[in-house]
């Protein structure tokens, strides 16, 4: 006899959605950025050297595109924390891509405010150019198309980034499909949509 209900492991609530990063090769960081994030956890007391841990993984990112599990382990080693708690800041932010990706990641705000003023049809229309839905990266390996949440520039939605970094707002269908033919005609020199760089 049992006090223990019987519990159905793997069905309804009880299914985890958890999605394994790929292991992936053995990971080391190359010295020089192994030098560098050992300096910016140099700006935190050692008991607090996990502080570092975005800086880590997008050290991670920019040297082999992606994490993968092995990173992930080398990161908790660098850190002196589990892999878990690696994991847990890797799966939280949709910033750190977790397969690999286009040279281009075009990643389109969702968000309310982007929503309201048409990043559905963007997205859309991203897709029909580039042959793509979201979350894929296309044969040449050039583009993948992700959504992403909010990137705060609600006053000029919808907003368009690309790699992380460079913004392309008040983006319409239209000038999508000119961005994307000048990263294929141009590539990063194509980068210039944010308002910061064109109403100077």
């Amino acid at each position: 006899m049992s006090f223990h209900p019987i519990m159905p492991y793997g069905e309804g609530h009880h299914r985890s959605d958890r999605v394994l990063l790929h292991k992936g090769e053995p990971f080391n960081y190359t010295p020089e950025r192994a030098a560098q994030l050992e300096e910016i956890c140099a700006k935190y007391p050692p008991e607090r050297r996990k502080s570092a841990v975005l800086a880590a993984l997008y050290l991670v990112q920019e040297q082999q595109g992606y994490l993968t599990a092995s990173a992930l382990r080398h990161v908790a080693e660098f850190l002196r924390i589990t892999p878990a708690e690696v994991e847990d800041v890797a799966s939280y932010y949709v910033m750190f891509f977790k397969a690999p990706v286009g040279k281009y990641v075009l990643q389109v705000c969702r968000t309310l405010s982007c929503a309201l003023a048409g990043a559905e049809r963007v997205t859309e229309s991203l897709g029909e150019k580039l042959g793509l839905k979201v979350g894929e990266t296309d044969a040449s390996g050039m583009f993948t198309l992700l959504e992403f949440e909010c990137l705060g520039a609600c006053d000029r939605a919808p907003v368009v980034m690309v790699n992380n970094e460079h913004w392309h707002e008040r983006a319409t269908p239209e000038s999508c499909a000119r961005l994307v033919d000048d990263l294929r005609q141009r590539g990063a020199a194509a980068l210039t949509g944010c308002h910061l760089h064109i109403e100077r």
